[in-house]
């Protein structure tokens, strides 16, 4: 995809949406296997310790390989669980294979909340997460709940603040040319497709 510039946010959501949903169970596995070779022998995923994911729906990049080596290299994962109150704020929590989930209000699984194991977000090392499109310097956009965005504005007032390094993952088709980007947007440090990384310039 090149030329977005007709289109509005809404619009263009739309459109990867129905991309991503549109590739077959094989071609989704693939990608899978495909963002696996790009990430776990890259030196971000090695260092980091603490890393949250996601679990994929509607059509969204699948990082459960990821999420498998991580817990077998000893690393702590997390997962993204929403509040029932306030109902726009999300936390993450300590996940572990084998443990129980939920369906949460949009029918994502997640871990039961427990927040004895739910850890503070400027204290995770990286963040995988999920978006609809993106763009080569970092743009990113989401689903339109703004949890993610809500949930890091703090970077925006802690200028030398270093964590979480952000990294969005996606199909390839997700790629578009520019994203405009709303005030309250938080940029990321890069993306990951199956096909390779797409690094925001310094």
């Amino acid at each position: 995809m090149t030329d977005t510039a007709p289109l509005t946010r809404p619009q263009l959501r739309r459109l990867l949406r129905n991309a991503r949903r549109a590739l077959t169970p094989a071609q989704q596995c693939q990608a899978s296997r495909g963002l696996y070779r790009q990430l776990a022998q890259h030196p971000l995923f090695r260092r980091a310790r603490h890393i949250a994911l996601y679990l994929p729906n509607d059509g969204e990049i699948d990082p459960r390989f990821l999420l498998r080596e991580a817990q077998r290299r000893g690393k702590h994962t997390y997962l993204p669980v929403l509040h029932a109150w306030p109902r726009t704020r999300m936390v993450f929590q300590r996940f572990e294979q084998g443990e129980r989930l939920k369906r949460n209000r949009f029918r994502i699984p997640e871990p039961i909340t427990e927040r004895k194991r739910q850890r503070a977000i400027w204290s995770l090392d990286l963040i995988l997460l999920p978006l609809v499109g993106f763009d080569e310097i970092g743009g990113r956009l989401g689903m339109g709940g703004g949890f993610y965005d809500r949930s890091l504005a703090y970077q925006a007032r802690r200028k030398a603040w270093k964590k979480p390094l952000l990294l969005g993952l996606a199909h390839e088709c997700q790629k578009v040319e520019r994203l405009a980007q709303a005030s309250w947007d938080v940029p990321l440090q890069g993306t990951v497709s199956d096909r390779g990384w797409y690094l925001a310039s310094k």
